[in-house]
Formats: C-alpha cells, structure tokens, sequence
C-alpha cells in the first residue's frame, strides 16, 4: 500500500494542523537554528520569529504537510533548547485571539459607558 492511499485512513484530532505555535523559546535563536530543529521533521512553508516585547521567546512553523506537523509536534514538545523546554501548540486562531478580543471589547464598553455618564456610584 502507498503512503498516501495508508496516510488517507488516518484520523487526525480536529485541533492538528500545519501551523505550530512554540513558546519558551531562547530570546536569541536565529531562523537557521530553527530550521535546524523543526526542518527534520518535513519541509517548512514558513517560520515567523517574534521580534516585539509581547512575542518574544515565540514562534510560528507553518510545514508543508500536516502528518510533518503533527510529527514535529509529538517529538518537540519539552524539547531543550539552551537550557529552555519548549511548549509545542496547533496554532488555534480563535483561542489565540479570544482573549484579546475580550479586553478589546470591555475597552470598547467602558469608553460607552464614559461617554454617556453610564458609570454607577460607587458604593
């Protein structure tokens, strides 16, 4: 049997795709280093390095094939890096951005609430 035609019947968990998102990741790790360590588990689309306060010592490997994401996962997950385990994710969109959305929103309310003197007395 073909690879591909065994690969077919597999069944992956809904949450499994070809994004990883990796935190805990030394603040100094070039992108070779990390094709270095992610490029053996299958050919890498694309790997995007945090660079601003807020992301670093994270990032973003976007594979080619989900079974080499999914590999790459299972394998690198408490990973050591200099000292540092790394935390291997399915980059998830909507839990990624829900927490932000949330502040925004509350932001959003309490410049209403502002505007129209909705703010109760404290008690």
């Amino acid at each position: 049997m073909a690879m591909s035609q065994r690969r077919a019947n597999v069944r992956l968990p809904p949450e499994v795709n070809r994004v990883l998102y990796i935190r805990n990741l030394p603040y100094k790790i070039t992108g070779d280093e990390m094709y270095d360590i992610f490029g053996k588990y299958g050919a890498i689309r694309q790997i995007r390095i945090g660079n601003t306060p807020d992301t670093r010592g994270t990032a973003f490997v976007v594979y080619e094939d989900i079974f080499d994401a999914k590999n790459a996962c299972d394998h690198l997950s408490g990973f050591n890096v200099c000292n540092r385990y790394l935390v291997v994710l399915y980059y998830q969109p909507n839990k990624a951005f829900k927490r932000v959305d949330i502040d925004k929103k509350m932001e959003e309310i309490e410049k209403v609430k502002t505007k129209f003197g909705l703010h109760a007395e404290e008690k």
